[in-house]
Formats: C-alpha cells, sequence, structure tokens
C-alpha cells in the first residue's frame, strides 16, 4: 500500500467512497494490483467492487469517476462492458481511449480539485505512439467546466460534496485546482 504526497491517503477515499455508496448501489471501492477493475457481485463476491491500481490515490478517484458515469446496465459488466487496449496502442487506437476517456478524467479532475489534491490528464500510452494531446486536454477541459456548471450527474455529486466535506477546510476547491500538462 503506497501513499501519496500531501497526506492524500486512499484509505480516507475507500472510506468516503463506501459512506457513500455501499448502501444504496451495494459498491464498495478496494486496492487492486497492476490494473484496475470494476467487478460487479457474484454469488462469489457479495459486493460491486471498484479496484484501484497500485494503492495510488489518482488511481483511485479515475475510477470512481468511470463508476459514476457507467449506468445500471453498464454497472452489471465487468469492467462496465468496455474494451481496455493496454500501454502502446497505435494511434487509432489511441483516439478511441481518449474519446472514452474524456468524462471520466473531467470528473476526477473535479474530485482532484474538490479534494485538493493534484489533477493531471492521463495518456495512459507511454510506450504507444506520440501525438499532440492538445486537443484530449481542451476536450476534458470543456467537459470539466460543463461538469462544474452544476451539470454533475447524481451520484457524482454526492461523491464531491464528502470529498469537499473531508478535504476543505477553510479554501475553496476552485482555489485547490492545479493543471499539470
Amino acid at each position: 500500500m503506497k501513499t501519496e504526497k500531501n497526506n492524500h491517503h486512499p484509505d480516507d477515499l475507500i472510506t468516503l467512497f463506501n459512506n457513500c455508496f455501499l448502501q444504496s448501489h451495494n459498491t464498495i471501492l478496494a486496492y487492486g494490483e497492476d490494473e484496475p477493475i470494476y467487478l460487479p457481485a457474484t454469488q462469489q463476491q457479495a459486493h460491486h467492487t471498484i479496484f484501484f491500481a497500485h494503492g495510488f490515490f489518482n488511481s483511485a478517484l479515475h475510477e470512481c469517476a468511470h463508476w459514476m458515469i457507467a449506468g445500471q446496465e453498464r454497472r452489471k459488466l465487468i469492467d462496465y462492458g468496455y474494451w481496455y487496449v493496454p500501454d502502446g496502442r497505435t494511434a487509432e487506437q489511441q483516439i478511441l481511449f481518449q474519446q472514452v476517456e474524456v468524462k471520466p478524467q473531467a470528473l476526477e479532475w473535479i474530485f482532484s480539485q474538490a479534494a485538493g489534491s493534484r489533477f493531471e490528464f492521463s495518456f495512459d500510452n507511454l510506450n504507444g505512439s506520440l501525438e499532440d494531446y492538445s486537443q484530449f486536454k481542451e476536450a476534458v477541459t470543456k467537459q470539466m467546466l460543463i461538469y462544474r456548471g452544476n451539470k454533475l450527474p447524481p451520484r457524482a455529486k454526492l461523491f464531491q460534496k464528502s470529498l469537499l466535506s473531508y478535504y476543505q477546510s477553510s479554501t475553496t476547491w476552485l482555489q485547490a485546482a492545479k493543471i499539470v500538462s
């Protein structure tokens, strides 16, 4: 289990998420291994479980964001029924990946702001083709501004309020935002 700098510990996110959604959605956030994954409940696993990678705080926020966007039917499927091509994607695969990542990264940004933590765009393709990611960053920024304009999905709004309540004592979440290219 690793902890992030600036006292943002994944255990706090697990507690906050589980307090928000265990009873209402039978869903928990939990430590995972190398790759994050969402597993719906089964007879062997009592709760729908969001596993985040390596104990990283930002990975947990990101995986929560995916869950917030997934509709009821998608939440019945392993990894919400999405495909995943690991690091080393072609340019075409990277474009598809980025299209799916706009809303989750925008929500992750909102959650990072609420927690007073640093948000970083994730291209998740270190061994793939080098691309100009300015359009992707612009799309994520535009979506984040839409969300920030009181258009958050209901579950995301509840989680944001929980993060704000826990992490923000004297600063506003807008002042806490940090953008990294």
